[in-house]
């Protein structure tokens, strides 16, 4: 069923595709699974207006937003067979396609949101966008996603052994799936558009997002415990697929990155205004916030990072991004 299903979008994607270069504009079509109202979408729309405007119409952008288009891992192997020309995704999500993604869900491996700045737009960031296109993924840039915490339906999280005994939904990530097992939980790989069923049925117990997500996905009125516990800070990751990137002529590459650059640093500045947006609308709404004492949570896993010190040069990986200022 589901190779029948991409190869569906693929033939329906490929036509229209076809069709768009015939014209004499090349129109790119983005997948992603995010709500028109959150900042990334928002974004994204910047981005297709700052592209038309910087090629002179010759290149323009097509969103398809709330997993028109599939979830997030069917939207990264469309990229990959070519059939789909961009997409974002969480690092959560890439790292089973990139595996050296994986660093950054690391839990409590940055100090500050501003140190995860420095890491993703300096070399190390860089390097791990450039490592995917042997994936057939080519990474443009990371939209902020801020910091990943807890939210439960029946038992708030004030301390790593509330979360004993708690089905947690996380994504299809190891790294997640090892973080909460590691504090105590049981991990539940649930895809996003299921998450709302999964908790009002009781499938799982609670999840974990950020304040966006939690407020914009409206979880908040079956789970009524928000813990800002802050384990993870979890950049969503701009792509392309190398077929389209190998097809665009160096001018077109230069206005692509132009615009995504444009985009991000926007998105960065929307993020945060939705944060906080979101964290009052959800306690409006009867959400109790809980700031639990977040050394607790890291104390806990804090020998999470031995386990990759066979890897010597992923565990050098590490320990650079500790060490960036």
């Amino acid at each position: 069923m589901k190779l029948k299903i991409l190869l569906l979008l693929s033939l329906i994607l490929g036509v229209t595709f076809s069709c768009s270069e015939a014209s004499g504009t090349r129109t790119l079509r983005l997948g992603h699974g995010l709500d028109v109202s959150h900042s990334v979408h928002i974004a994204m729309v910047k981005m297709g207006e700052d592209l038309e405007r910087i090629s002179d119409g010759k290149m323009k952008l097509e969103i398809y937003p709330s997993q028109q288009l599939g979830t997030e891992r069917q939207c990264l192997e469309l990229l990959q067979i070519g059939s789909l020309d961009m997409t974002k995704v969480s690092v959560g999500v890439l790292e089973n396609f990139a595996p050296r993604m994986k660093v950054l869900g690391l839990p409590f491996l940055f100090r500050d949101r501003q140190h995860s700045f420095n890491v993703l737009d300096g070399p190390i960031g860089q390097g791990l966008l450039n490592g995917g296109e042997k994936y057939w993924l080519k990474g443009l840039g990371y939209y902020d996603a801020g910091s990943r915490s807890f939210y439960t339906k029946d038992k708030p999280v004030h301390t790593p052994e509330d979360l004993v005994g708690q089905k947690i939904r996380v994504m299809e990530s190891v790294t997640a799936m090892d973080m909460v097992s590691g504090l105590g939980g049981s991990p539940t790989p649930i895809s996003w558009g299921e998450l709302y069923t999964a908790l009002q049925q009781g499938v799982v117990d609670g999840a974990e997002n950020n304040p966006p997500s939690f407020y914009l996905s409206r979880h908040y009125e079956v789970c009524k415990f928000y813990t800002l516990d802050e384990h993870t800070v979890l950049p969503d990751v701009l792509l392309a697929g190398t077929h389209l990137w190998e097809k665009l002529s160096n001018e077109e590459q230069g206005w692509l990155q132009q615009a995504v650059k444009t985009s991000v640093a926007y998105q960065r500045t929307l993020w945060l205004e939705a944060e906080n947006e979101a964290l009052e609308a959800v306690k409006k709404a009867g959400v109790e916030i809980i700031r639990p004492d977040k050394t607790l949570f890291a104390d806990k896993i804090e020998d999470s990072f031995d386990k990759y010190k066979e890897d010597e040069e992923f565990y050098e990986l590490i320990t650079r991004i500790q060490e960036t200022k």
